[in-house]
Order: structure tokens, then sequence, then C-alpha cells
């Protein structure tokens, strides 16, 4: 039984079209902030992790490729929000810093993210979120253990 109306969706649809859906909101409210959602995403994992890390660790961290990041921080240079820096010991290695400007940018993303967030889980009881953050937090681990079980096993079979 196949339909395109959203309550014969499977769970990975529903996960994808919630995440589009609340990327999609975010970057509305944060549009005129001058940043899309690469832009305040790296910005918002550069104020988790903190200031000074690697550029491959922020991609990691971020989970997209290396190349993808570099585009997102030269746009961030470019508009004053982070400088990049090579190490001493290491000129390959570039750390990511955060501008005076860009620490003020991050304190209104925080508001404009924080606002997206309560607005988009009201209505959902604490136990209800609860529950759907275990469930999601169980997807996330299984999918990574497979990734690493299949990684494991195509690498014996060749």
């Amino acid at each position: 039984m196949t339909s395109s109306h959203p309550e014969h969706m499977s769970i990975a649809e529903h996960l994808g079209r919630t995440a589009r859906l609340w990327r999609r909101v975010a970057d509305s409210e944060l549009a005129p902030l001058g940043l899309s959602y690469p832009r305040w995403s790296a910005l918002w994992m550069l104020r988790r992790l903190g200031d000074g890390i690697s550029q491959s660790e922020l991609a990691q961290a971020l989970e997209i490729e290396l190349g993808s990041l570099m585009r997102t921080l030269k746009h961030l240079e470019t508009q004053g929000l982070i400088t990049r820096r090579c190490l001493p010991e290491d000129k390959r290695t570039r750390t990511v810093h955060v501008t005076e400007s860009g620490c003020e940018l991050m304190s209104r993303i925080e508001a404009r993210v924080l606002r997206v967030r309560k607005h988009l889980l009201a209505g959902i009881a604490a136990e209800d979120f609860d529950a759907l953050e275990r469930v999601l937090v169980t997807i996330n681990q299984n999918a990574m253990d497979y990734t690493a079980t299949t990684k494991d096993n195509q690498s014996t079979e060749q």
C-alpha cells in the first residue's frame, strides 16, 4: 500500500521530510542575517566544539566532506565571521577561529534557532520528546554500527 500522503510514508521518509522542513524553517529565520544552512550550521558547530579546532575536525563533526566545508568557510571568512590560521608546527593544518563579529552574530543565531526549536517542538509532551530522542539516538547508533560492519565486511571480501 503506497501513497503520496504523508501518513503513508516510511519512517525514513518521515525523518528525511522532517529534517528538510526543519532546515527550511531555520533557513528562513536565519536568511536575514546573511546565512544559509551550511554557514549557520558551521558556526553553530564551532560554538559547540570551541574556537580553534581544525578544519578537518569541523568537517568530521558536521559529517560533510572537507571540500564542501572549505567553500562554506571561505564565505564565512569573506563575511568577516571567522579567520583561518595555519598551525606553526604543521602548515598543512588550518584552525578555524570565530571573529568578534562572528561571536556577536552567533548570539543572534542562538536566539533565533532556539525560537525555531521551541515552535517546532510545541505541543510535544516531555515524555514523548524523551522517547523520540531515545529512538533517534538508537537509529543513529544502529546506522553507524551497520556502516562500520559493512566496511569491515567489504574490506575482508577484497
